[in-house]
């Protein structure tokens, strides 16, 4: 993502762009891992791999706002501006989101439900009331002169900042795919979407759980309303894709961006390895 990096690493990559330029085959989709883990020192072990982006769970995650924001500079920084760091907000506060921001972040909000609930997130995000914007400037954020650089100098700092970074909202319920139509229409400055089916499984009553992708009409029908919502706006979208080869290639097809792994889950990994241990060297 060295291509699209803003003129400094204090700022956003350029996000949106990137993100439009996978969806139109210009680029391979976006590569990213989920930070579900609020830790600095994992940040700063995986950023040199070169991820295309990280998704940092502010939302389910024992962080607060200064770890979030060193995560995110360790990312970019780390990583030489290969990874552009996302954060995924707790919610849909104007202030929590300009943390995130400030930082250097792109965001994602959950829990979107609602044409009001789309527009009060842009809001959030925007500078300048030309954007419907509420987003405050942060007056010692960036260091004049040296990282308030505009990336495109005639629009000024804050409209390319305003382009530079993204925005993607989850959809998380059935009412939620239900708005979505609404949402793309009246809010178009969300670039990405991501159905969040665990959240979603879980409000419609269904089994949830790693790994689980349901089979059940309710949810086929729920499922194919987001994906068909999303091709009538041509609208960016991400989600995970723990498979590898051929599988991935068919699953990641109409994806923008794909998560791939994660810490959690890796992690996780070490149980499977303590069992087998233990199977193996017990007596017998």
């Amino acid at each position: 993502m060295r291509d699209y990096m803003g003129p400094t690493l204090f700022q956003p990559h350029r996000a949106r762009q990137a993100i439009r330029d996978a969806h139109e085959k210009k680029i391979p989709p976006l590569i990213g891992y989920y930070a579900g883990l609020a830790s600095v020192p994992i940040t700063r072990w995986i950023a040199p791999m070169g991820f295309d982006y990280v998704w940092i769970d502010w939302e389910h995650s024992a962080c607060n706002t200064e770890t979030m924001t060193t995560m995110v500079h360790e990312a970019a920084f780390l990583s030489g501006g290969r990874t552009i760091p996302w954060v995924r907000v707790p919610g849909h506060d104007h202030a929590t989101m300009a943390y995130a921001l400030d930082a250097g972040a792109c965001i994602m909000v959950p829990h979107v439900d609602t044409v009001e609930q789309a527009k009060h997130v842009v809001s959030g995000a925007k500078f300048g009331s030309k954007r419907n914007g509420m987003r405050s400037a942060p007056p010692f954020r960036l260091v004049h002169g040296l990282t308030d650089t505009a990336a495109e100098p005639e629009r000024g700092v804050w409209e390319s900042l305003n382009e530079q970074g993204a925005l993607m909202i989850q959809i998380e319920t059935v009412e939620g795919i239900r708005n979505l139509d609404a949402i793309l229409t009246e809010v178009p400055d969300i670039d990405a979407v991501w159905l969040g089916a665990l959240d979603c499984r879980v409000s419609m009553g269904l089994p949830a759980g790693h790994g689980i992708r349901g089979s059940e009409p309710q949810w086929l029908e729920a499922a194919e309303m987001f994906h068909a919502t999303v091709r009538k706006h041509n609208k960016p979208y991400a989600g995970f894709s723990f498979a590898t080869g051929d599988e991935l290639r068919k699953l990641t097809a109409n994806m923008s961006m794909c998560m791939v792994t994660a810490d959690t889950t890796k992690l996780a990994e070490m149980f499977h390895e303590l069992t087998a241990a233990k199977e193996a060297l017990a007596l017998r």
